[in-house]
């Protein structure tokens, strides 16, 4: 029987992401269980299930050897010794315990995919996020046509005090311009918080460089608060703004295409583990 695997999410105070969390929990342990693996998954800080609450339960289903995976986006140090700080003293709990790790998902070719899905999306949809017409006429009016040329993308990423962490993210919003977005006006970068520029500013970079539509993509795995944040700030820039095409695209969020990677990170995780 293969060690399992224990996905470890980055904490948030929100039941809707932390519902999320679960259901993608759910989605691995029903893939990994046709191959004899148990999945389990928790939180290092302020959102439950617990990390530590999910290390017990598979320490006494008898399991002594696991594999923790942090799901982030961001190959981030200071996260990183965190991880390793928390399952330092996990082990001090349970002395039997040994763990081998996973490298972040980050800005993997399939997470670049899923990114440029949820982009396609939002481009597609007719409404945007003006409620009222730009001009007066009726709202049955044929809208103008905006060529994808005329379109620009705001990479959003959660922000950090760590500079790494934030560059992190730049160098993804350039992966995915040459990768998936070339043929659009540019591929911007915004925060959402604790660093400029957030989702206003950058925003506002891409009307000054002539965009007539503007798709936000936010470069998160699920939904909740944060997302909330993100589409808060488009909405009220796009309010002041009635003559730019504001739009948001989803999260990247609980699917096959996700789970696929986290699969891969698991199998290149175990090594040389023998079933």
């Amino acid at each position: 029987m293969k060690p399992p695997l224990l996905l470890v999410g980055q904490g948030s105070h929100d039941d809707a992401g932390s519902a999320e969390f679960g259901r993608f929990v759910h989605r691995l342990r029903c893939r990994l269980d046709r191959t004899a693996a148990d999945v389990s998954g928790g939180y290092t800080s302020k959102a439950r299930p617990r990390l530590s609450d999910s290390i017990a339960s598979l320490v006494a289903r008898g399991h002594h050897r696991m594999v923790a995976l942090p799901l982030s986006l961001i190959e981030d140090m200071r996260a990183d010794a965190d991880l390793l700080s928390v399952m330092a003293l996990e082990q001090k709990r349970h002395p039997t315990l040994s763990c081998d790790y996973g490298r972040p998902l980050g800005p993997d070719p399939r997470v670049l995919t899923l990114l440029a899905e949820r982009l396609a999306d939002a481009a597609a949809e007719v409404a945007s996020l003006r409620l009222v017409p730009a001009a007066a006429g009726p709202f049955d009016d044929e809208p103008e046509r905006i060529e994808i040329g005329e379109t620009a993308v705001v990479l959003v990423g959660d922000g950090s005090t760590s500079p790494a962490a934030n560059a992190d993210v730049h160098r993804v919003s350039r992966l995915f311009w040459e990768t998936h977005a070339h043929e659009y006006m540019t591929v911007e970068t915004a925060f959402v918080s604790l660093t400029p520029p957030g989702v206003p500013g950058g925003i506002e970079r891409c009307r000054r460089l002539g965009a007539k539509r503007v798709i936000v993509v936010p470069y998160l795995l699920f939904g909740g608060g944060v997302l909330d944040r993100v589409w808060a700030q488009a909405m009220a820039y796009a309010a002041g703004h009635p003559d730019l095409d504001v739009r948001c695209a989803d999260v990247i969020g609980d699917c096959e295409g996700l789970a696929d990677v986290v699969v891969d990170r698991y199998e290149e995780a175990l090594g040389g583990v023998i079933c």
